[in-house]
């Protein structure tokens, strides 16, 4: 398989991935007291439709974020991780790569305004799927409607 075969761009494989998935660690994720920022808000709509959300917030953010316990690092979070998605500026992921290798989750999904072309690179190399410059709650919502279905909720 070439690498370039793990960044997905296209809908059908985005929406494969979004529906074989479950649990979702949240890198950057933005405390119960931030819940306007997309970093909270996506999480918690995700969660609210089946998702396991996991906390892995990059600042102190208390002892839970939307009733789960935080971790400092995406490798600490224990068991298999379908998604890490990433809310982090483009330059500031490099110092997460080594990281996201240790874990290797299926899958590392850039929200929207989010692309970092070597950091993707690294990671789709190392056999994990890469979305980026994507809202993973705009295309849960876009590709679930187009395929008439109603998601499942929690």
């Amino acid at each position: 398989m070439n690498w370039k075969d793990n960044l997905l761009t296209d809908d059908a494989r985005i929406h494969a991935l979004l529906e074989s998935s479950r649990r979702i660690a949240v890198l950057g994720i933005k405390s119960d007291a931030e819940d306007k920022k997309p970093a909270h808000a996506v999480p918690r709509y995700l969660q609210k439709h089946g998702y396991d959300i996991i906390p892995v917030p990059v600042k102190d953010v208390g002892p839970t974020v939307l009733g789960q316990k935080p971790y400092h690092s995406v490798a600490e979070v224990p068991g298999p991780i379908d998604i890490v998605e990433v809310f982090r500026k483009p330059e500031d992921i490099g110092p997460h790569v080594d990281d996201l290798l240790a874990k290797k989750p299926r899958a590392v999904w850039f929200q929207l305004g989010i692309r970092n072309d070597a950091a993707a690179e690294q990671l789709a190399r190392a056999g994990i799927q890469v979305v980026q410059d994507r809202c993973m709650k705009l295309e849960l919502s876009r590709l679930t409607e187009q395929q008439g279905q109603h998601w499942p909720s929690a």
